[in-house]
């Protein structure tokens, strides 16, 4: 019994993404690609969440690793025939090997976990700004790396085209699923214990014993293997990818979900990756054009990404802790439903006490 409720917290997040699965089903072949970017979005963001969350160190790099993943489940999916024509200049090693879907999802994570450890051994001994400032420092080399190194992307951040498209419904719902896993997984156990209490204090972690350096580094790196993941499944979504697409728009797009949802909780990170993400794709439709049954919403070259910072402004000032509040939802049963199921227990019947005469 104990085991089920420790499970509790998960199936809420679980619960919310197979739900948006089935809803895109119901729609058309058009609309459902917003349903799976909503479920791919859902993936980075529990990816954000599983350093960020549980730190509490803001990290402006996490992207690098979706676009570090996006990359090598693009590049190793493509054949090796069109490879050797539209990518002449890559190492051997990469045009002369071609994998199938499954497979490069597995590298994607594997590669992001690789470079997020790299990097985090300098990085995760800095804290507040000075982090979040090295961590964008990371963006911005990694998105100079993809643009102008041709042996392992396109020559001058041209487009990584030919990749096969088969990130379906099932697919991104499998990976949202196994991302949440994950994270729940590690915030259950005492290594995401110990980071969430150096969260709290970080003296009295420090004063426990506790390896603040040694515990983000291992956040860090599983992060990094969760957004490597989200990269592979966003690049077999879309068929392509650039370096401005896992550049500063998704940085801060995803970084909107983290906040609106709730930083603090997986719950969270679920709920608003889910509602900004399918917001987002309709404002962006309406930039060119929406029909709302007898009338057509326009709006403005740009509008959506505006709506989109006043919305998590307005959530900052209001809710600081996010729609959530930074709790996990507990899907047990509710308590007045326990009294009822609990059977009454029998309450033995008393005899009174007996009354004896006095003898005289």
């Amino acid at each position: 019994m104990n085991r089920v409720s420790a499970v509790r917290p998960l199936l809420a997040p679980i619960v919310l993404i197979i739900v948006v699965a089935l809803i895109g089903d119901t729609t058309s072949v058009a609309t459902q690609q917003y349903f799976i970017l909503a479920l791919v979005s859902v993936t980075m963001v529990i990816g954000l969440y599983v350093f960020i969350g549980n730190s509490g160190v803001i990290s402006f790099g996490q992207i690098s690793f979706v676009a570090i993943g996006a990359y090598a489940a693009g590049e190793l999916t493509i054949p090796t025939g069109p490879k050797h024509f539209v990518l002449p200049t890559l190492w051997s090693f990469i045009q002369n090997h071609s994998v199938g879907n499954v497979p490069s999802l597995a590298i994607a994570a594997g590669v992001g976990a690789v470079y997020a450890l790299l990097v985090g051994l300098p990085l995760m001994r800095l804290s507040g700004l000075s982090a979040g400032i090295a961590t964008f420092a990371i963006l911005q080399i990694t998105y100079n790396v993809l643009t102008y190194w041709d042996k392992i992307a396109p020559q001058s951040g041209q487009t990584l085209s030919l990749v096969p498209t088969s990130t379906g419904l099932t697919q991104a719902a499998v990976g949202a699923g196994v991302a949440a896993a994950g994270a729940f997984v590690y915030q259950s156990t005492r290594r995401g214990r110990l980071l969430r209490a150096s969260r709290e204090d970080r003296s009295a972690a420090l004063g426990i014993g506790v390896s603040i350096y040694r515990e983000r580094l291992v956040a860090f790196t599983l992060s990094g293997a969760i957004c490597g993941l989200a990269g592979g499944l966003l690049v077999h979504q879309i068929g392509s990818v650039t370096p401005s697409q896992v550049y500063l728009e998704e940085t801060f797009l995803t970084l909107a979900m983290l906040v609106v949802g709730g930083v603090g909780s997986l719950w969270g990170a679920t709920v608003g990756a889910v509602l900004i993400s399918l917001l987002d794709s309709y404002l962006a439709q309406a930039e060119n054009g929406l029909h709302l049954g007898f009338f057509k919403l326009t709006l403005p070259a740009g509008a959506a990404d505006g709506i989109l910072g006043v919305l998590m402004v307005v959530m900052l000032i209001i809710r600081p802790r996010g729609l959530t509040g930074g709790r996990e939802w507990d899907l047990s049963v509710p308590r007045f439903l326990r009294r009822r199921r609990e059977p009454e227990a029998e309450v033995p019947a008393v005899e009174p006490p007996r009354q004896e005469t006095a003898i005289r």
